[in-house]
């Protein structure tokens, strides 16, 4: 199976999921959810984790988590399995109580909204599972931290970093009025659950940001990637290394981008380029005929063959 890329940088932030084996309960009750908060605190203590939202439901958890010491890997391995341990303990059980690996999207932190999407969605998962009533206020599902943002600083876990969130939310301070604020909004937010478009995209992909972002992120992967991850992490990073050597082309020889497309298909400076293409990236006989306007895949293959021949006569 295809591993998900894990990428760590100090001050990086995640959104975080992780279900139950074969989708099984990992919160049996109230007791195994205060048990996962209180080893949740104990990783933040080891690691200097700071959480900006979690939520647990029955068979699986959402976190949004910031690593300054860029150690996700190793906090998430001391989580879940100091975990799994209490929980077996607990239920007299053995075994995997956690699926697979965990999911970790990277999140944008620049304040543009993308770190209140993933929290919102977050703190609203026990509306779209129907575990609330339609009378029922937010903050009366237990096990999210959405009811500890509505509590005074004094009561609030250390590792509940809020300021932040607030401040995306247009609230510029953690005081009784701004927290009203912040609920009046997440109850707002939480009538327009019915539309899907605006988590679109939350499920899929690697990353939660803009396209910026993304490409920085790219960049940072060139070269750390193996074959056993996925082929889409694979192409995205391979694109980026082919623009930045067609960009380096263009400005050896001086060429405009337009001129991709005004040289001939067969023009030696582009098949030098398509070659160099083919040694340091990834991208396929496709991919490259269509970046360089050189024709379809078979042309340029056999082009390429032609040229290798006759360097090599």
């Amino acid at each position: 199976m295809p591993r998900q890329i894990r990428i760590e940088y100090p001050g990086a932030i995640y959104h975080v999921l992780s279900r139950g084996d074969r989708r099984g309960a990992i919160f049996r009750d109230d007791g195994d959810c205060h048990d996962f908060i209180k080893t949740l605190a104990e990783a933040c203590q080891k690691t200097g984790f700071q959480i900006h939202a979690f939520c647990l439901m029955k068979n699986h958890f959402h976190l949004v988590v910031e690593t300054p010491q860029a150690n996700l890997v190793a906090g998430m391995r001391w989580l879940l399995s100091t975990y799994s341990n209490r929980f077996n303990h607990r239920h007299n059980l053995c075994g995997h109580v956690f699926s697979g690996r965990y999911k970790a999207w990277v999140v944008e932190g620049s304040g543009d909204g993308y770190l209140r999407t993933v929290c919102d969605y977050t703190h609203l998962n026990p509306v779209r599972a129907k575990l609330l009533h339609a009378t029922s206020r937010l903050l009366e599902y237990r096990w999210s931290s959405f009811g500890l943002y509505l509590t005074d600083l004094k009561h609030r876990p250390k590792w509940l970093r809020v300021e932040r969130l607030l401040g995306e939310h247009g609230i510029a301070k953690d005081t009784p009025a701004g927290r009203r604020e912040f609920e009046r909004r997440m109850e707002s937010r939480r009538r327009s659950e019915g539309d899907a478009k605006q988590w679109k995209g939350m499920r899929r992909g690697w990353c939660v940001g803009s396209p910026e972002f993304k490409q920085a992120l790219l960049e940072r992967l060139h070269g750390s990637l193996g074959p056993n991850h996925s082929g889409l992490m694979q192409r995205e990073v391979s694109g980026v290394r082919g623009e930045a050597i067609i960009a380096e082309e263009l400005r050896r020889l001086r060429w405009k981008e337009g001129a991709l497309g005004k040289r001939a298909k067969s023009d030696p400076a582009k098949l030098r380029l398509a070659g160099r293409l083919r040694r340091e990236t990834t991208m396929t006989i496709g991919q490259i005929a269509k970046r360089l306007q050189m024709g379809t895949r078979n042309t340029l293959r056999t082009r390429l063959q032609e040229a290798k021949r006759a360097y090599e006569g």
